[in-house]
């Protein structure tokens, strides 16, 4: 079940920071299910294989590598300009405009950050279509992680070094508990973001992290209404 925020777990937050895919945006908006077409069909064009097999060798990847880019840089040294250009050549139009976690996000106290495994171009866009890209005060994508993805500790580090971010004055939004366990190490609150009463979605139990669970501080599934409790407190 989703947890409501304890206000003072919040009051001393100064910096925000939101994963993007599933996360800003819900799950049963499936555009990350886009993206996840374009990269299997990108594996498979890569190595001559049938859609099964590409898929599955994806999966593997991304278990193994964090993410498939991560996983064919390190296999088959791809072009990851390429890739990322390819696999983010989706139809924006799915997502719907959000005004209310607009308003929420831009009344938080303090600096609003994305933190992204997809490039900055990807995270611009789809910020744009939700109504929210005005209330960010910057991006960090997998290019300013030197390519390496989250749940890497170096990338989580430089994150924080680039924008001076002292762990105990943030908080995490994420829709992956593995994602959460270096903020949690780093002193953030943390919170996970599932999709609407846990339906299923296209992601699969093998995105699933219980072994990552007691890094989760809060659950919910509607970021929208959890901020907007946290502004009612706190701004």
């Amino acid at each position: 079940m989703t947890t409501l925020p304890d206000p003072a777990r919040f009051a001393h937050v100064t910096d925000w920071v939101f994963d993007l895919d599933n996360t800003l945006y819900p799950h049963h908006s499936n555009l990350f299910s886009q993206i996840d077409v374009k990269m299997t069909a990108y594996v498979g064009e890569l190595l001559t294989l049938p859609r099964e097999e590409a898929r599955k060798l994806q999966k593997e990847l991304y278990q193994e590598y964090g993410t498939t880019l991560n996983g064919l840089m390190t296999r088959h040294g791809i072009d990851p300009d390429d890739f990322l250009e390819k696999v983010h050549d989706i139809d924006y139009s799915w997502l719907v405009p959000d005004p209310v976690l607009g308003t929420a996000i831009r009344q938080l106290p303090g600096r609003k950050f994305i933190f992204t495994n997809g490039d900055r171009r990807h995270a611009e866009r789809t910020a744009r279509q939700l109504g929210i890209l005005e209330h960010f005060d910057d991006i960090f994508d997998i290019v300013a992680a030197g390519l390496m993805p989250k749940p890497a500790r170096q990338s989580y580090e430089k994150f924080a070094e680039l924008h001076a971010i002292t762990g105990h004055n943030a908080v995490m939004f994420e829709d992956l508990a593995r994602n959460l366990s270096v903020p949690k190490s780093l002193g953030m609150t943390t919170v996970l973001v599932v999709p609407r009463n846990f339906e299923p979605t296209f992601s699969e139990i093998w995105e699933r992290d219980p072994a990552n669970e007691d890094d989760v501080d809060f659950v919910t599934d509607d970021l929208a209404s959890f901020l907007t409790t946290i502004v009612e407190v706190i701004a």
